[in-house]
């Protein structure tokens, strides 16, 4: 594994990263920034767990480093490191079969506890020789990295290792933040007392791996800018909203990207018809076409077809979704839903599709290639999110032309610029089209929500030069990593002191 010659090295250590494994928004930002930041110049690298799906899959080439043993409470555990290259970008992997020999990423929540303990020591124990690469960042992830700048400060700075070592912990969600009972994380961590306090690691009492990686990170970033604000406040501060507002000298909130390479109707072989900005109005008509042929829907052009690529689950808005289902699909709406979660949602959406044939389909599954189908055949796309952290759906479905509906929160506020009629109306209407990216909706409530989708019927129906006006906009929005990743860079480079 070649190192370049390049200004700073940043180890991001995470659970996730596609194609390896992923569960959601973690793991594609994962696998899109690395290899963005590397293209700036930086010397940045992965490491993750080595699930079982990782080790079937690469097993030929994955390269064996070196093994130690970890000390896990009473417990000396071996840690294997193996490493590979992923499409240019170095890849590092913890092995350990009893915590990692699964397919599955997470398996249940007192387990977790123990599992990514053992990862993070085993991450920091790494460091240097072993990897033949000493970081001067160490860019975490979620609550399952959260504990790493606490045990520097444990373990190693006070006898001289990783001083030079600077952190970022980045909150993809922070609804889940690594709870446990002080005495197991103090003997799992071998952490000292003066660590296991409120003014530390603990929140109401219990050891807090997110609140662990706020308090002692250099840097705490969120996946936008609006999310970075909402989490300040008791709505979406999930109990840290206090811990934040203390820290806020060092939180900010950075808006994700899309690979936009990966994610381009102009050259998606997914999808039934290719098209780009100027040939979307036919590309579309055929891509739609097939969507309904494919999905069981009415085999009419004109109707307006809105889509849905979720998790089924509360946070998803799913509730305000089954509140209007019948008014909405009364007014002849098509839906298609694709995704998986609560069974309960699940159950009723599948109800539903039986009432209405040809005009609700659902899908119970996870599919790429229906996924891509949904965006590029649907008029609309519906996310009427409770909490959105950034969101990487409503602007997949703005690059294919769909619009999205989407509460006005978190990063579907920083990056769909709602249209609004009674501003269209009148005398800046011209500003307000040339703007507009899709429609929103402010409150967490039902009718809301139906109103504007009824908003995106009329103009659909009724104007259609607005319509194309509109999505011409989604479709020309910047929704790369550039932006992003410049942002890192600078934010790298104040930490290391190289600005």
């Amino acid at each position: 594994m070649s190192r370049p010659r390049q200004d700073l090295k940043i180890l991001m250590v995470t659970a996730e990263a596609a194609p390896l494994a992923k569960t959601g928004g973690l793991g594609d930002v994962l696998g899109a920034l690395p290899a963005e930041l590397r293209r700036t110049g930086l010397d940045v690298r992965i490491i993750m767990p080595l699930y079982k799906r990782i080790k079937d899959q690469y097993r030929d080439r994955l390269r064996f480093r070196r093994w130690s043993m970890i000390k896990l409470g009473w417990r000396t555990l071996y840690s294997g490191l193996l490493s590979l290259d992923l499409d240019g970008v170095p890849v590092y992997f913890i092995d350990n079969e009893y915590y990692f020999g699964y397919d599955a990423i997470y398996l249940d929540d007192h387990f977790d506890i123990e599992r990514f303990s053992f990862f993070q020591r085993a991450v920091l124990d790494a460091l240097g020789e072993p990897m033949d690469f000493t970081p001067d960042v160490l860019h975490l992830h979620d609550w399952h990295t959260g504990m790493i700048p606490c045990l520097l400060e444990a373990h190693f700075r006070p006898y001289g290792h990783g001083l030079n070592i600077r952190t970022v912990l980045t909150i993809h969600n922070l609804k889940f933040q690594g709870f446990s009972g002080p005495e197991r994380i103090a003997d799992l961590m071998d952490l000292p007392d003066r660590f296991l306090t409120e003014s530390g690691i603990l929140q109401a009492g219990l050891a807090n791996f997110m609140k662990a990686g706020i308090v002692f990170a250099d840097r705490v970033t969120a996946v936008s800018p609006g999310y970075a604000q909402e989490i300040m406040t008791d709505a979406y501060g999930e109990g840290l909203n206090q811990v934040l507002q203390a820290q806020a000298h060092k939180v900010s909130g950075l808006l994700n990207g899309i690979d936009t390479a990966e994610y381009d109707p102009a050259r998606d072989g997914m999808i039934p018809a290719q098209y780009s900005l100027e040939s979307w109005q036919s590309g579309k008509r055929a891509c739609k076409a097939a969507l309904q042929a494919q999905l069981g829907l009415a085999p009419d052009p004109d109707a307006l077809l809105a889509g849905m690529v979720t998790r089924l689950t509360d946070q998803k808005g799913l509730g305000l979704v089954l509140e209007i289902l019948d008014r909405l699909l009364a007014e002849g709406l098509q839906l298609a839903i694709l995704g998986s979660g609560e069974a309960r949602y699940e159950q009723a959406l599948a109800a539903a599709a039986g009432r209405y044939p040809g005009q609700l389909a659902v899908r119970i599954a996870f599919d790429n290639t229906l996924a891509r189908r949904i965006y590029a055949g649907s008029d609309l796309f519906l996310m009427p999110s409770l909490f959105e952290p950034c969101g990487l759906s409503q602007m997949i479905a703005m690059r294919y032309g769909a619009l999205p509906v989407v509460r006005a929160t978190g990063g579907l506020k920083d990056t769909v610029a709602g249209f609004d009629p009674a501003a269209a109306s009148g005398a800046g209407s011209s500003a307000v089209t040339v703007a507009a990216t899709g429609f929103s909706f402010d409150n967490i409530d039902a009718d809301e929500f139906l109103r504007a989708i009824r908003t995106a019927g009329g103009v659909y129906r009724n104007n259609r030069p607005l319509w194309q006006k509109l999505t011409e906009n989604a479709m020309s929005g910047d929704y790369s990593w550039d932006r992003s990743a410049g942002a890192y860079r600078e934010l790298y480079r104040n930490l290391a002191g190289r600005a």
